[in-house]
């Protein structure tokens, strides 16, 4: 950790004064640093600092709250310190998300690929939406499966045109949109963080934060109404997060992609 916060100091051109321990940080390192002149950042590591860097950016740019990028190279990130005391923040996260869905692309996927630890997110650019989520969120996968869960995913990627839009509206999406990545003080939703984030349908985020327990009625009233089928969808994007949390955490979650496999049908 050291070595991060001294990296982190560096980026900004100043002197590392004292370093501090933030909570969470499963995949990558994170520390608090407070630096000669006063000033306090968050340091951080991970599979791609710049591309990290780009997503906040996109994020902050779409009008969503996100941490400022202080600075960053290939091994380290420093952002602006946020507010995190907590707090009932659904309806104004409701508004943020809308806010960050707001902002569109022209086709589904990112400019390069990014990845959650050591599991790969491949985003590379399609204009098919129920093939880019076989291509780039299930059937990569297999490999890493045994023989009856793989076939039980290819036999669902095979008819994802039966259950998803081909081209819905190419949302800016968190991509790792749950309760952890969501910094809220009393009422309002400080920032979001942590993003992996791609061009695709709006539903994913809204699924994925109901993967652990999702935000009360007043997140829906102030992002907008689901759209028809929305219910019948949700396992089938909650089944990306659900082989991730498998494939970093271990068998453990198991249980929960094949309880998202029996709901879609697989």
């Amino acid at each position: 950790m050291s070595g991060l916060a001294e990296r982190g100091a560096a980026l900004l051109g100043r002197r590392l004064a004292r370093a501090e321990p933030v909570g969470g940080g499963n995949l990558s390192s994170v520390i608090r640093i407070l630096l000669d002149d006063g000033r306090r950042a968050i340091a951080k590591d991970g599979p791609a600092p710049l591309v990290e860097a780009a997503m906040l950016r996109a994020i902050h740019a779409s009008g969503a709250p996100a941490p400022d990028v202080l600075g960053a190279d290939s091994a380290t990130i420093v952002m602006a310190c946020l507010p995190e005391g907590g707090g009932d923040a659904d309806r104004d996260l409701g508004h943020v998300v809308s806010r960050l869905h707001a902002a569109t692309g022209d086709r589904f996927g990112w400019e390069c690929d990014y990845a959650l630890g050591e599991v790969a997110i491949e985003n590379g650019w399609m204009t098919n939406w129920p093939a880019f989520w076989a291509e780039r969120r299930l059937l990569c996968h297999c490999p890493h499966l045994d023989g009856l869960l793989a076939r039980r995913i290819e036999t669902l990627a095979a008819r994802l045109a039966d259950h998803l839009p081909a081209k819905p509206r190419p949302a800016l999406l968190h991509g790792d949109l749950w309760r952890g990545n969501v910094l809220t003080e009393g009422s309002r939703v400080s920032g979001l963080i942590d993003p992996a984030c791609y061009y695709g349908h709006a539903e994913v985020d809204l699924a994925m934060l109901t993967l652990f327990g999702g935000p009360g009625p007043a997140f829906r009233e102030a992002y907008g109404p689901a759209e028809p089928g929305f219910a019948e969808r949700v396992p089938i994007y909650q089944l990306w997060p659900a082989l991730v949390h498998w494939r970093l955490f271990g068998s453990g979650y198991r249980g929960m992609v094949e309880t998202r496999l029996a709901a879609a049908g697989a």
